[in-house]
């Protein structure tokens, strides 16, 4: 596929909108079956498995949020809970030690603020999302998303989606 600048950017944006529109079962598909989902509980963590963190769930455990998040008896998404993406233009990382383009392997950095919304209830975040793709059957897929909060020490209420 040799992925370009260009599709690597419009892929972040593609799954942000997919969040958006709650679209979470085309989402999941963009996972590697060794994917991950991140979001580190201190700045600068650099190893999920050794510190805890906000989340740190692999394809199994997203899929059962997925389901969950479908299901008829979730009475905590009843209404469902909404969410909205707000990006900064998303950057190309040549020289982060993940990024390999030759072998098919990307890193992009993207700025955001987040809103998720449920009833009368609104809560912002702010932070940055750095994906890690990869090119697989002629398709770019996420291996690690890794969310990173401005405040991800602060006491959080239940995160119900995906930022």
């Amino acid at each position: 596929m040799s992925a370009s600048d260009r599709d690597l950017i419009d892929f972040v944006y593609a799954e942000a909108r997919m969040l958006d529109e709650l679209r979470f079962e085309e989402w999941l598909n963009l996972y590697t079956d060794d994917g991950h989902y991140w979001m580190p509980l201190a700045h600068g963590q650099a190893d999920p498995r050794l510190h805890a963190s906000l989340m740190y769930e692999d394809k199994l455990l997203l899929r059962v949020r997925v389901e969950r998040l479908a299901g008829q008896r979730t009475f905590s998404q009843q209404p469902k809970s909404r969410c909205h993406h707000l990006l900064q233009a998303p950057s190309v990382e040549r020289d982060h030690p993940e990024a390999a383009p030759a072998e098919g392997r990307h890193v992009v950095r993207t700025a955001f603020h987040y809103v998720e919304t449920r009833l009368d209830a609104q809560t912002l975040y702010a932070g940055w999302t750095t994906h890690h793709l990869v090119e697989q059957d002629g398709v770019l897929r996420i291996r690690l998303k890794r969310v990173d909060l401005v405040n991800c020490d602060a006491a959080f209420g239940n995160i119900q989606l995906f930022m």
